[in-house]
């Protein structure tokens, strides 16, 4: 019952959305590990999936989309589950991208960092917020709900739960369904980072990877 209903989630956020007719015959999917695939070599299944995120709110398969076609069941699970945290989660822009960014930085997955680092930027993160992320240091200065975003995630990463004083600051901040969003985007980009990381995925022309490893 859960994955009807997730789909038709994801299929409201797209009737907002404007529409686009997706050129199939140029994807222009990206891989190294895994071999760019095209269209017309797809199996059913994949081009299920690949129909599927373009009828949703993305206009592009770049990032996991290419090596997650290659189990296109769980792929397309994924993808509408990707579509509700980054276009119909409950939590602000801003919030949600500090999650991600954080994210990519535990992993250090450049391609999800290098996406993500500007997306934070455009939703309005502070710059020193972002630098911070980078270097692996605590910012300075962090709005109220940015430093509940902040204490939660970090401290899942670095003890693989939360306190309860965590916990309740969240609840308070977010309510219940924001902290499962949360949640939710920590473990969605943990995902991808994983699949990007396995892949060795690159990073576009010209662009130098600027996360350091984690000591």
């Amino acid at each position: 019952m859960r994955r009807p209903i997730l789909f038709a989630a994801v299929l409201g956020i797209a009737a907002s959305a404007t529409a686009q007719e997706p050129d199939f015959a140029n994807l222009d999917l990206v891989g190294n590990r895994f071999s760019p695939l095209t269209y017309e070599a797809m199996t059913p299944a994949q081009k299920t999936m690949t129909e599927n995120i373009f009828a949703g709110p993305r206009n592009a398969m770049g990032g996991p989309f290419n090596a997650l076609l290659r189990s296109p069941e769980m792929g397309d699970l994924a993808q509408a589950l990707g579509a509700y945290v980054r276009f119909g989660s409950s939590l602000p822009a801003t919030l949600r991208e500090l999650a991600i960014i954080m994210t990519a930085r535990h992993w250090t997955a450049h391609f999800e960092w290098y996406a993500h680092k500007n997306a934070a930027l455009a939703a309005g993160l502070d710059p020193d917020i972002v630098d911070a992320v980078a270097a692996g240091m605590r910012p300075e200065s962090m709005q109220p709900d940015e430093h509940v975003v902040y204490e939660f995630c970090n401290e899942l990463f670095a003890n693989h739960r939360v306190s309860d004083a965590t916990f309740e600051a969240a609840i308070e901040a977010f309510g219940e369904r924001g902290v499962i969003d949360l949640v939710g985007t920590v473990g969605y980009y943990s995902f991808v980072s994983m699949v990007l990381n396995v892949d060795e995925y690159p990073l576009p022309e010209g662009v130098e990877p600027e996360l350091e490893p984690l000591p």
